[in-house]
């Protein structure tokens, strides 16, 4: 006697290949929502950096500038922005990693094992 899923690949492999590209599609949907995480906060440590190597020249700008005794509000103004949105992209860079990732996927692989376990039966 076969076991169920040897007889259902044989009789209908059509409903095996369709299993197959549903939990490639679901794989997909998952590991697509992943990547856009990752690749948003790449850009976020990146804008982190840039805004750090932008504040730290226009402080020093601000420095030079201000022992000449010509100081103006601007001499802290651009800095104080740029670091403004460095924070900001910091607090972005460092947002918590959603951990319930591939839950669907995990679901899905569990209904199936289930499923299978109960025609060995």
């Amino acid at each position: 006697m076969l076991h169920p899923l040897f007889a259902t690949l044989i009789k209908r492999p059509d409903l095996i290949a369709d299993h197959i590209a549903a939990y490639v599609e679901l794989t997909h949907q998952e590991t697509s929502g992943l990547a856009a995480d990752w690749l948003q906060r790449g850009l976020a440590w990146a804008l982190v950096a840039l805004g750090a190597l932008v504040f730290v020249l226009f402080s020093g700008i601000a420095l030079m500038l201000g022992a000449l005794n010509q100081f103006h509000w601007l001499l802290v103004a651009v800095p104080g922005v740029v670091l403004l949105f460095t924070l900001l992209a910091f607090l972005k860079a460092k947002t918590p990693v959603d951990i319930d990732r591939f839950t669907e996927l995990k679901a899905q692989m569990d209904s199936d094992l289930r499923a299978l376990r109960e025609a060995a039966e």
